[in-house]
């Protein structure tokens, strides 16, 4: 499928809540994040509509959007759409789905993009080249969702711990005043979300521990603390958490000494139960982001020259799965 155009149309933009202040938000989707995120501002009072295929609106329609969490259940009824009926007309739009859903979804929103900031709360780098191609980079926020969530088989969305950050920051010197008014919006919802003024710091920083975590995991079938008790486990993790550091670093973003400390700390606890979302998506036989995540950061690695074994294993390990599912 065709993602954008070789040259995305210029973005029309409009200062957030232009006309009677209010900002109009869209969620692709009512999965996990996006869903979590959405129902809880929706909840208090946010003017947030949910983009979703005809069975879930039905769904939403009938039962309104279901959170268990350990923070607080919600149900909360809410504004849906169908993809025939997008129009412009938005302040922003937030994008959470799977990487492997990414061409999709840019059409999806296509017809309400003009004028809107788009942020994507994606795992990895790679998807804001593909955006930025659709939309134009100054559209483009960057994002991070520190969150566990999955969507359970009645269509609710289970917060699997306490965990619920959500980072937003500008990309671009002209989205700082607009990424500033969705950051104070957002804030209605209750889940602290950070406006940070050094976001692809943050990104990188998400990518390289996403991507040991679920490198590590799926390559061993097991959560960190398993993987940790053995003779060599929590070497390995490290030095596969190193070779992912060294990558950042070599982009121009080295790990900083706060996240750096507890990432190794959370990565070799044997006490807890950790693992990456990627390997529930293995265990349950489903697609996984192996070349978002894992294959992106490879590539990286190479073309720095840096030496990479343990992310070449991983890697391969998790193209044998994808060839053996078809």
């Amino acid at each position: 499928m065709r993602v954008g155009n070789p040259a995305p149309p210029e973005q029309s933009v409009l200062p957030l809540g232009e006309g009677d202040g209010t900002l109009r938000i869209l969620v692709l989707g009512a999965g996990g994040i996006g869903g979590y995120y959405g129902g809880r501002l929706a909840a208090a009072g946010g003017d947030v509509t949910f983009l979703v295929r005809p069975r879930r609106a039905e769904q939403l329609m009938k039962d309104g959007l279901v959170i268990r969490s350990p923070l607080g259940d919600a149900q909360v009824p809410v504004k849906t759409i169908l993809r025939e009926h997008v129009q412009p007309g938005w302040d922003a739009i937030i994008i959470a789905c799977k990487s492997y859903d990414l061409e999709d979804a840019i059409e999806a929103v296509r017809p309400a993009a003009p004028g809107a900031l788009i942020v994507p709360q994606l795992n990895g780098l790679r998807h804001l080249d593909t955006l930025d191609a659709a939309f134009g980079a100054e559209a483009v926020t960057g994002g991070v969702a520190q969150i566990a969530v999955t969507l359970d088989e009645g269509g609710a969305i289970r917060h699997l711990s306490g965990m619920q950050g959500f980072v937003i920051g500008a990309r671009h010197p002209a989205q700082q005043q607009r990424v500033a008014a969705l950051h104070a919006e957002l804030e209605r919802g209750g889940f602290g979300p950070r406006l940070s003024d050094v976001i692809m710091q943050d990104m990188w920083e998400k990518f390289a521990f996403l991507c040991t975590l679920a490198g590590i995991c799926c390559l061993m079938r097991a959560g960190t603390n398993v993987i940790a008790c053995t003779e060599d486990g929590a070497a390995l993790t490290l030095e596969l958490l190193d070779t992912c550091l060294a990558v950042a670093t070599t982009a121009g973003f080295p790990p900083r000494e706060r996240f750096l400390a507890a990432t190794r700390r959370m990565l070799t606890d044997t006490s807890a139960p950790f693992a990456a979302s990627m390997l529930r998506d293995l265990q349950r036989g489903g697609r996984v982001e192996a070349d978002h995540i894992v294959g992106d950061m490879l590539a990286r690695a190479k073309a720095a020259g840096l030496p990479a074994t343990l992310l070449r294993a991983a890697y391969a390990h998790l193209q044998v799965y994808e060839a053996q599912r078809g």
